[in-house]
């Protein structure tokens, strides 16, 4: 009799879309990552109840990459999490430049004035406990360079198109977990997946920018304002 060998399905469960062996070669393969977001990284692990979440180590330098190049002056992050993406934004800003990052739970605020301090930039970051869409209507007079979008997924498309106007031309907006677990290209049909096609689909198609889709842990959208 044959055996047939059964190829494992990948587990879309996990947030890193990439084989584990391939993302242990990348993260050796960029630079460290500092002592202050390895305690952060750490300390997520350990104590939060969906610590994957964390943006961590490769996907922290390539947000840390693109703020020195853009070298903006405001960025405005929504969804803020433990600040580990927060203190990778920052570290790009030019001399007097601030992070506006918002986050809805205030649970996580002492948490987050902690991490701001043990990594020094708690001078660069001004933090905003709310709902996104309330706290970004009182931002209006704001014009940002670089905005990352890493919140409540639903609502994805409806800041794209709250914060567009708020960016600079030639300014990036990085959008999160944009292939869904890989489920965005697969067969799945739920709400979420939908809801992640859509604002894939709007984006593509929409003139005002440039777009592009990294395979970066759950897929990052890099869009450029025209």
């Amino acid at each position: 009799m044959k055996l047939v060998k059964k190829v494992k399905k990948p587990d879309i469960c996990r947030m890193e879309i990439l084989d584990p062996q391939l993302q242990t070669y990348l993260e050796t393969h960029c630079d460290p990552e500092p002592e202050a977001l390895k305690k952060i990284n750490r300390d997520t692990y350990l104590k939060q109840l969906k610590p994957n979440m964390l943006s961590g180590h490769y996907q922290g330098r390539l947000l840390s990459m693109l703020s020195k190049m853009v070298q903006p002056k405001l960025v405005l992050e929504i969804g803020t999490f433990t600040g580990y993406a927060t203190i990778c934004l920052a570290e790009g800003l030019t001399e007097g430049g601030k992070v506006h990052t918002i986050e809805v739970n205030r649970e996580q605020e002492d948490t987050l004035r902690n991490n701001f301090e043990l990594a020094d930039v708690q001078d660069r970051i001004e933090l905003y406990i709310g709902d996104a869409q309330d706290v970004l209507f009182g931002l209006s007079e704001n014009i940002y360079d670089l905005a990352f979008i890493d919140a409540d997924k639903k609502s994805n498309l409806t800041y794209f198109e709250l914060i567009i106007d708020k960016i600079r031309p030639g300014g990036l907006i990085i959008i999160d977990n944009v292939l869904w677990k890989g489920k965005v290209y697969g067969d799945a049909n739920d709400t979420d997946t939908q809801l992640f096609r859509k604002l894939n689909d709007t984006i593509a198609v929409n003139t005002q920018v440039e777009k592009l889709i990294l395979p970066v842990r759950d897929g990052v959208l890099v869009i450029r304002k025209k």
